[in-house]
C-alpha cells in the first residue's frame, strides 16, 4: 500500500491560480494556508483582499474571505476582528495597495495594535494594473510610468514599510522575508505562523513583508527575476525582524 508523504493543504481550493508564470504569489498563498491549517484555525479564519494581484484570493483560500476597496483592508479587518474576536483575521496586500493608497490604514492599525495579521507582498511595482511605479519601486528601476528609471530627485526614495512600521509604538511584530529559494521559503512560513500565533495569543498587530517577483512587469524570465530580486531588492529591503516586542 502506497504511503502518503505529501498532500495539498485543505485550506486551498482546487481553483487554478491566475498568476503569471514565475510569480511567487502562489508560494505565499500556500504558506499562509498551511500555517492556518497547522494551527487548527481553518473554521475561524477570515481573510481580506483588496484590489491588486491578490484580488481573487477569495477563489483560492478555503475560508471566509472579504473584498475591500483599494488600500482599505486594514479598516475592514479591524471591524471584523472587533466584532468576532475569536476569528483569525488576516489581510493579504500588495505594495501598490498597502504602501500607497492604504498607507494611512496600515499605519493607524499598527498604532492601535489591532489584533490581526497582515501579509504584505512587495514586488516593487504595480502588478495588476500595468506595471506602474509603486512606492516601493527602486531608484533607477524602469516601469511604465518611469520609463527612464525612478528618479530620486523628482520621485524620492522607495518606502521601506517594515522599518517604518517598526517605529510605530503600537505594532507588536514586524518581519521581512523572501521566497526566492527553499531556505527563505521555510523562514517565511515560520514568520507567518508566528504572526498568526501572536494574534491567537492576543498580542496585537503583526505584519510579515514578503519580497516577491513580478517577471511580467519586470520584463524578465522567472529565473532572471529571482536573480534580480537577490541582487537589487534585498540590498534595499534587508531580510529579518525589524520589531518583536516578544523578544524585548
Amino acid at each position: 500500500m502506497a504511503k502518503t508523504v505529501f498532500k495539498k493543504t485543505e485550506m486551498l481550493t482546487d481553483v487554478p491560480l491566475h498568476y503569471c508564470p514565475g510569480c511567487t504569489h502562489g508560494i505565499i498563498h500556500r504558506l499562509v494556508a498551511e500555517s492556518i491549517e497547522e494551527l487548527g484555525m481553518q473554521d475561524k479564519a477570515v481573510g481580506i483582499a483588496p484590489v491588486g494581484c491578490g484580488v481573487f484570493a477569495y477563489k483560492y483560500f478555503n475560508c471566509d474571505m472579504m473584498e475591500a476597496a483599494h488600500g482599505r483592508a486594514p479598516a475592514v479587518a479591524t471591524g471584523i476582528k472587533r466584532v468576532c474576536p475569536e476569528c483569525l483575521v488576516f489581510t493579504y496586500q500588495g505594495d501598490g495597495d498597502l504602501a500607497s493608497i492604504g498607507t494611512a490604514e496600515i499605519v493607524h492599525a499598527a498604532a492601535r495594535n489591532e489584533n490581526f495579521t497582515t501579509i504584505f507582498v512587495n514586488n516593487a511595482i504595480y502588478g495588476m494594473t500595468g506595471g506602474q511605479m509603486a512606492p516601493t519601486t527602486l531608484v533607477g528601476q524602469v516601469t511604465t510610468t518611469s520609463p527612464y528609471g525612478r528618479n530620486e530627485q523628482t520621485q524620492g526614495q522607495p518606502v521601506n514599510i517594515a522599518e517604518m512600521l517598526a517605529t510605530v509604538n503600537g505594532a507588536y511584530y514586524i518581519e521581512r522575508t523572501s521566497v526566492h529559494d527553499v531556505a527563505n521559503v521555510i523562514k517565511t512560513k515560520k514568520a507567518i505562523k508566528k504572526a498568526f500565533q501572536n494574534q491567537i495569543d492576543g498580542k496585537g498587530f503583526s505584519l510579515v513583508e514578503v519580497l516577491s517577483t513580478c517577471p511580467t512587469n519586470w520584463g524578465l524570465s522567472p529565473l532572471e527575476s529571482i536573480d534580480w530580486l537577490k541582487e537589487n531588492m534585498i540590498p534595499q529591503y534587508p531580510l529579518g525582524v525589524t520589531k518583536d516586542k516578544g523578544a524585548e
